[in-house]
């Protein structure tokens, strides 16, 4: 598993390595308060998404995760971001998660892209025998599309996090294996051939 920064690029989505350079497109969209309701972390300034930013940054530089930004490709507007993390070479196996998308581009193939984009990445790339997604057990939008892209839910843990408004959080652990890989694909493939044929 060779981690290191690296643009997956899609048919309308572009993942591009985050960098400082980012920072203004990241706060331009990233300052809704809904979007970070379920997360642990609260962004509602400049200074906060520095911050977030920052910190990101670090931890791709120490390549215990590898955070980019969600381009829309026609556009080049950054949109939103994700990231790899609990990267684990050993037993070869990462995490998806830390993903906000604008609101804007919520309910559009924006999402379900970038998914295809890490996993093939994840399986196809780095040879991952497992790739781990989580959330809130609160959050039933994320629940279901964590299941729609095809992961299978696996248990939850509970107070699992502490969020920023201190509340114990239970956070629900899905799945995808080495094995459902290519099905799974197959089937994120389809629904995005639907979606731009108009289907």
């Amino acid at each position: 598993m060779l981690v290191q920064p690296i643009t997956l690029e899609g048919r309308r989505v572009r993942l591009e390595p985050m960098s400082d350079a980012h920072l203004g497109g990241l706060t331009e969209v990233g300052l809704d308060e809904e979007l970070w309701r379920w997360t642990t972390t609260r962004i509602a300034s400049p200074a906060e998404m520095r911050a977030y930013v920052e910190a990101a940054l670090e931890d791709g530089r120490r390549r215990v995760s590898l955070p980019f930004v969600t381009v829309e490709s026609g556009s080049g507007r950054v949109v939103g971001s994700t990231r790899f993390g609990n990267i684990d070479r050993e037993n070869r196996k990462a995490e998806i998660g830390w993903t906000w998308i604008g609101r804007d581009w919520q309910r559009t193939p924006v999402n379900t892209e970038a998914k295809l984009l890490m996993l093939a990445h994840a399986f196809e790339v780095w040879r991952c025998v497992r790739v781990e997604l989580k959330t809130d057990s609160l959050n039933e939008r994320s629940r279901r599309a964590i299941l729609r892209i095809g992961a299978k839910e696996e248990g939850t843990l509970r107070n699992h996090m502490i969020t920023h408004t201190g509340r114990l959080r239970h956070s629900v652990f899905f799945s995808v294996i080495e094995s459902e890989w290519p099905q799974v694909r197959a089937d994120l493939e389809t629904k995005l051939a639907r979606v731009y044929s108009g289907g």
